[in-house]
């Protein structure tokens, strides 16, 4: 099977220890250099740990399963079967997260069918180009999207009332609800507001308060992926 690192036609269906080992290191070296790019570039400061843990072992139980395989066609049937009756429910994630799943199992694909060099190669490649992205934040937002919540007295008409101040800090705003609270006597106005770099979220707190008469006012900073306002 290993006969040239170049070439990946399966022309045996028994497994050599010389080739388990170099798929298996190669898949695992270049799973767990992907599971640390993960962890790095990660968007939040806490990254799933299980996912991590995930991406440092698909690409070796790919390349088990290639390797079991091999030009086996009834053995390609009969394990498509076996793996048919596992179901997974999980929801699905952020389209990052997908590119990292998808990536992990292609290098498990190329190391499991002898093209070890092809596979390292295409890794570091593939790993040294989302760093890149990452460093230089390539498609990443000005500014940061929060939610708002301003209470505000009745007789305050709630139309245009803070746009000087959104315009003054925030990119962009947009009013998502408006409700009464205490019996009417005060009403909460929800915002979605995506602030710009670098300021300063208490004197953007500050001149809402001058405004709204010191009620309370909320700024909800890490914003859900699903938030309702």
């Amino acid at each position: 099977m290993f006969e040239s690192i170049f070439t990946g036609t399966v022309t045996e269906t028994a497994i050599n220890l010389p080739g388990l080992f170099a798929a298996l290191g190669t898949a695992l070296a270049l799973g767990l250099l992907l599971s640390f790019l993960y962890m790095k570039t990660h968007k939040t400061k806490t990254p799933s740990q299980s996912f991590a843990l995930t991406l440092v072992l698909l690409p070796a139980v790919v390349a088990i399963i290639i390797l079991l395989v091999g030009n086996n066609v009834a053995r390609a049937f009969s394990l498509a079967g076996a793996f048919s009756i596992i179901r997974f429910r999980s929801a699905a994630g952020d389209p990052k997260d997908i590119t990292y799943v998808l990536f992990s199992m292609a290098i498990g694909l190329a190391a499991g069918m002898g093209f070890i060099l092809y596979a390292a190669m295409v890794g570091l490649t593939l790993c040294g180009v989302m760093a890149l992205l990452e460093i230089f934040k390539y498609g990443r937002p000005k500014g940061a999207e929060k939610i708002l919540k301003i209470t505000i007295p009745e007789n305050l008409n709630f139309q245009n009332v803070f746009d000087d101040i959104m315009r003054k800090y925030a990119l962009s705003s947009k009013l998502r609800r408006v409700k009464t609270a205490d019996l009417g006597s005060l009403y909460e106005l929800n915002y979605s507001v995506v602030t710009k770099s670098g300021i300063n979220e208490k004197d953007f707190i500050d001149e809402l308060r001058c405004r709204n008469g010191n009620l309370n006012i909320t700024l909800i900073l890490d914003v859900p992926a699903k938030a309702e306002f």
